[in-house]
């Protein structure tokens, strides 16, 4: 799916194939989710079962290898397991973006050299981009490349990743530029230094780069926002993977309340019913819970079919089809936001105290949305949407909208 190039659709026996294996994938996940939530650092199993599974190579052309699977599907797929541990959901969504980064930036040759080692070597991808952190500058190295230092924060998986993606700053005229390399080169310290209180295990920590030679040739040849409209997609793609992460995370912390609000939630004393789940204001709950988390749900497919509709036009994407996508999926992130946050933290409302007790870390959905929603103010695309709705401006491209 990431090439325009001899596209080929995966075929419906792949496509369920694909969803099996993520669901016994989740179901593994689920079982240790509480006590990895707690301990923190990598998830190396769960990583080397991604690798195993070949669910790292969904979007990648058939014809390369790959599965051949559209953006629907997968961020169908990111969802599945963000219901579980959006950790992993984060992991895995942010494999499929590094992949579209290479496609987006690469030229065709690029693409399809890195694609095939990524198919043959089971690579897992890490994020060493973060546009945001200038610190990292490129010199030259006697006309034969570049030599790369400085330092990135929150380089998503890149803790026992093979490839990274990583942006820096040339000293020389200032220029933005990417480069794809392998995350064992010579120069290169991955730290594990990721400790916050939610996304406890996507190894979202910091890389140093001490004289990191990298050749003219790695380097991607348009990158950034502005390289063309088609490369403004990858931040758009960025921005999807993040609400269906939110609503996977809103989707299973319903599905854990509900679970316990059906086997231990007690009826109130003040309450005339027998049963929790007969009490008015739980039932009221649930039904606010729900219609919520269906509006959210409908407005991110919407968002989804409208990248893929940008996808596949290729080159040929107009300024305007692109201004639609990164719209709709403004108007996605907002309310998977919204529900995202209410969600996770009004189910102890029908639930009860216990359900706060440690051991069940409940707390934990709560948690990973909220250390997500902080890198990327919600406001900023509620600005966006109200920019369009009263001035007719579409949103101006940039690593963020």
């Amino acid at each position: 799916m990431l090439s325009t190039v001899n596209h080929i659709a995966v075929n419906v026996p792949a496509r369920q194939h694909a969803f099996e294996i993520a669901a016994q994938l989740a179901e593994s996940f689920a079982q240790t989710a509480v006590e990895r939530d707690k301990r923190g650092g990598t998830a190396k199993i769960e990583r080397d079962l991604l690798r195993a599974s070949g669910l790292l190579n969904v979007t990648i052309p058939a014809d390369l290898g790959g599965w051949g699977m559209e953006w629907p599907d997968t961020m169908k797929l990111v969802r599945v397991f963000a219901g579980v541990d959006s950790s992993i959901a984060h992991l895995f969504g942010f494999q499929h973006l590094m992949l579209a980064s290479v496609s987006l930036y690469g030229s065709w040759r690029q693409t399809e050299e890195l694609f095939s080692q990524t198919v043959r070597n089971k690579w897992f991808w890490g994020n060493a981009l973060n546009p945001v952190d200038k610190r990292t500058s490129l010199t030259s190295k006697c006309g034969v490349g570049y030599l790369i230092n400085g330092r990135k924060s929150f380089c998503s998986g890149a803790v026992d990743s093979d490839m990274l993606i990583v942006s820096a700053i040339r000293s020389v005229d200032q220029k933005f530029m990417v480069v794809a390399m392998p995350s064992s080169r010579p120069g290169i310290r991955i730290l594990d230094d990721w400790d916050a209180m939610g996304q406890r295990q996507t190894d979202s920590g910091t890389v140093e780069f001490c004289d990191v030679a990298a050749g003219q040739e790695e380097f991607l040849k348009t990158p950034g926002p502005l390289g063309s409209i088609r490369a403004s997609l990858r931040s758009c793609i960025a921005q999807l993977i993040l609400s269906n992460i939110f609503l996977g995370i809103a989707e299973g912390a319903l599905e854990e309340s509900r679970n316990y609000t059906l086997a231990q939630t007690r009826p109130w004393i003040a309450s005339t019913v027998q049963s929790a789940t007969e009490d008015p204001y739980i039932l009221a709950n649930y039904g606010n819970f729900f219609v919520n988390l269906q509006a959210a749900q409908a407005l991110t497919d919407i968002a989804v079919e409208s990248l893929e509709r940008a996808w596949e036009s290729g080159d040929a994407i107009t300024e305007n089809q692109r201004g639609k996508c990164a719209l709709d999926i403004a108007a996605s992130k907002v309310p998977t936001s919204k529900v995202g946050l209410e969600i996770p933290s009004r189910i102890f409302e029908v639930m009860g105290a216990r359900a706060a007790a440690g051991p069940a870390r409940i707390d934990r959905f709560w948690r990973n949305l909220r250390t997500h929603t902080l890198h990327d103010p919600v406001d900023y695309k509620i600005r966006e949407l109200g920019d369009w709705a009263l001035n007719r401006q579409l949103p101006k491209p940039s690593f963020y909208s």
